[in-house]
């Protein structure tokens, strides 16, 4: 073991899901330059194999109290006491919380901040992505960020339009934005053959939740009754996909949902927010044609007209369908694909993780 190598201990009590497929890709790829420590906490959705998919090198420590309701103070105070204890036997350079109930605990664990730095990634506000900034429990994730926002602790988010927002919660802030590996998309997708479909084909994918509006996909799929719309996934509002050109496939396994995808001609993104959504940088790599939101994550991937289409309101993602049903615009989805293997890459990634850490150790971030 190199022991001359600074300390990073990664905190993710989300460890399932895209934030799973994240902090993993992240943990790996440090170890070359940090001594890699990783406090997880199990889930539902945190794969079997999960050890399988981290380097060898990760010292891998799981967090025996995280789970259950967050606001549970003896509940809360097990964990802050867990996480303290930890962090007195690593003695870590810098310390890393990843969403939004590590970001909350984490922050109220790790107050002192002397002997290391203290870093914060939220993955897509809360209180943003439930899309009711009146609904008091939305109003109250609000109010814990501008608190806890208060703290000796930098906030890094995962795009410019995601660090807009920090900027209003707290004053120490930076970004570095998500790559995909080129491998593993390579190994993964680049063999699956498309699902063949005699139809003009519009999907979307994911949790059928708030966030996702799937209101605003049926709508848009009423306003284009001759394009084919099919939503991968399922969830607690799929009742409201209820346009007859809709088909809800339910959850697929990965191989079959890129069949589909691949067989596709437009990935429609339309949710409330994002910090930057995996899904998007699969869809520019797969060569689709992508319309978003115009909203947090979405809109600092997609460039309008550039490398996709950035849409206000259904009548637009309606006008952008049919015009690429007349004539579909190749050169946006090639361009899109393009930004994927220039920016949009773990290497690149990597490279931004390092220079941030070692430029927060160094104190360039201190106010």
């Amino acid at each position: 073991m190199n022991t001359s190598k600074k300390k990073l201990l990664i905190v993710c009590e989300a460890f399932g899901g895209g934030v799973f497929a994240y902090v993993s890709q992240l943990c790996n790829d440090m170890c070359d330059d940090f001594e890699v420590y990783m406090a997880y906490a199990l889930r539902p959705q945190t794969p079997k194999n999960y050890m399988e998919a981290m380097d060898k090198r990760v010292h891998m420590i799981e967090v025996k109290n995280f789970g259950g309701s967050i606001l549970n103070p003896i509940k809360d105070m097990k964990v802050i006491k867990e996480l303290r204890t930890i962090q007195k036997e690593v003695k870590p350079d810098i310390i890393h919380l990843h969403s939004s109930v590590a970001g909350g605990i984490g922050r109220l664990a790790f107050k002192t901040c002397k002997d290391y730095k203290l870093v914060y990634t939220p993955h897509g506000y809360a209180h943003i992505l439930m899309g009711k900034p009146t609904d008091r429990k939305c109003r109250m994730y609000k109010l814990f960020e501008e608190i806890l926002g208060r703290r000796n602790c930098i906030t890094l988010t995962c795009c410019e339009s995601e660090d807009e927002v920090a900027k209003t919660l707290t004053k120490r802030t930076a970004y570095v934005e998500t790559g995909v590996n080129l491998d593993d998309l390579h190994k993964t997708i680049d063999p699956v053959q498309p699902e063949p479909t005699d139809k003009f084909t519009v999907y979307g994918m994911g949790r059928l939740c708030t966030q996702k509006q799937p209101d605003l996909f049926n709508r848009i799929a009423e306003l284009v009754p001759e394009a084919r719309f099919v939503w991968i996934g399922t969830g607690e509002l799929q009742h409201q996909l209820t346009a007859p050109n809709i088909e809800v496939t339910g959850w697929k396994p990965r191989h079959e949902a890129i069949a589909m995808g691949k067989g596709a001609q437009i990935y429609v993104l339309c949710s409330l927010g994002e910090a930057i959504a995996m899904s998007l940088i699969e869809n520019m790599y797969i060569g689709k044609l992508c319309l978003v939101s115009n909203t947090m994550g979405n809109k600092s991937v997609i460039k309008d007209g550039v490398n996709g289409f950035i849409c206000d309101k259904a009548e637009d993602y309606a006008k952008r369908i049919k015009e690429a049903m007349v004539k579909f615009p190749s050169n946006l989805a090639e361009q899109g694909k393009k930004d994927v293997f220039n920016h949009y890459n773990t290497e690149r990634m990597k490279k931004d993780y390092v220079e941030f850490y070692n430029d927060a150790i160094d104190g360039k971030y201190d106010k």
